[in-house]
């Protein structure tokens, strides 16, 4: 069994019993109550400012009578410090288990203890597992797998891809891959979503980038006109959140000053050149 190491997540645990109301409240997924941490679907998930920009986003999963949350090493301060403010009288312990635990992702086969399938709307990757560090000491020390896995397929990370208070959910295509519950109540920056979704305002999307010989945050030119930046490059690709009505010729594309292909992802429920409705 091969399981690879995501050092670049922190892992925080929430339990008690208000522990699922605190999550679900202020976050745009659909946080599970139950769950024996042994394949269940990870629910995917982000906190917005008020003003719908995602300040952490990531997989939630519940086992051992807790929620198990993992975010990205750059926002795990804020996030902790945010959501200890949210709590406010709630009965919820908020453990940071950044010194005790770690992060896996596993797909050969499934791994022992706390895993969750780690699956976005139909993206099927494999599983996300949480282990102590002692455990973890046996895993492949390096990502390059994941993270070239992720980006074939046109999941986009905060942290790899971009930075917090950058993006919209809709940029990254949580409302697509499973990441917004529509239908449960008022979140932070629920009415920012919300008011995307109805009106169709969303203007980015996520868009796999080949052929790339340039370093993450290159700006994504179609035309003349600069579409976005590029994320993470593993192998030549990243991912790119681009304006799609920007490139009405996905021939002519270029990073860097150099031709690449782009690509929709295989979920994506949009094209090339489309334009959102001006609100």
């Amino acid at each position: 069994m091969t399981i690879h190491l995501r050092a670049d997540r922190a892992v925080f645990r929430f339990s008690g019993p208000d522990a699922h109301k605190l999550l679900n409240d202020v976050v745009t997924g659909e946080i599970p109550t139950t769950g024996t941490g042994e394949s269940e679907v990870a629910a995917a998930w982000a906190l917005l400012s008020p003003q719908g920009k995602i300040l952490a986003e990531g997989l939630a999963g519940h086992a051992e009578d807790a929620i198990w949350v993992d975010v990205h090493q750059s926002v795990a301060d804020d996030f902790f410090k945010r959501m200890k403010m949210y709590r406010l009288r709630a009965q919820a312990v908020i453990d940071d288990l950044r010194e005790t635990h770690r992060v896996g992702f596993a797909q050969d086969e499934e791994p022992p203890g706390i895993r969750h399938t780690d699956r976005m709307g139909p993206i099927d990757m494999g599983w996300r597992t949480i282990a102590p560090v002692e455990a973890a000491k046996g895993w492949v020390q390096d990502d390059t797998f994941y993270q070239s896995e992720r980006i074939g397929v046109g999941i986009v990370h905060q942290g790899n891809d971009f930075p917090a208070n950058d993006a919209f959910a809709h940029d990254i295509g949580l409302d697509i891959l499973d990441g917004i519950d529509f239908v449960k109540g008022c979140y932070v920056g629920q009415e920012v979503v919300s008011r995307m979704k109805h009106r169709g305002t969303a203007r980015r999307r996520p868009v796999i980038v080949s052929d790339i010989d340039a370093p993450a945050g290159s700006a994504v030119v179609a035309g003349s006109r600069e579409a976005g930046t590029i994320g993470q490059v593993v192998d030549g690709r990243a991912v790119a959140i681009v304006r799609l009505d920007r490139i009405t010729d996905s021939e002519a594309v270029t990073v860097g000053g150099k031709k690449v292909t782009v690509t929709l992802p295989a979920w994506a429920t949009y094209a090339f050149g489309e334009a959102a409705t001006e609100e």
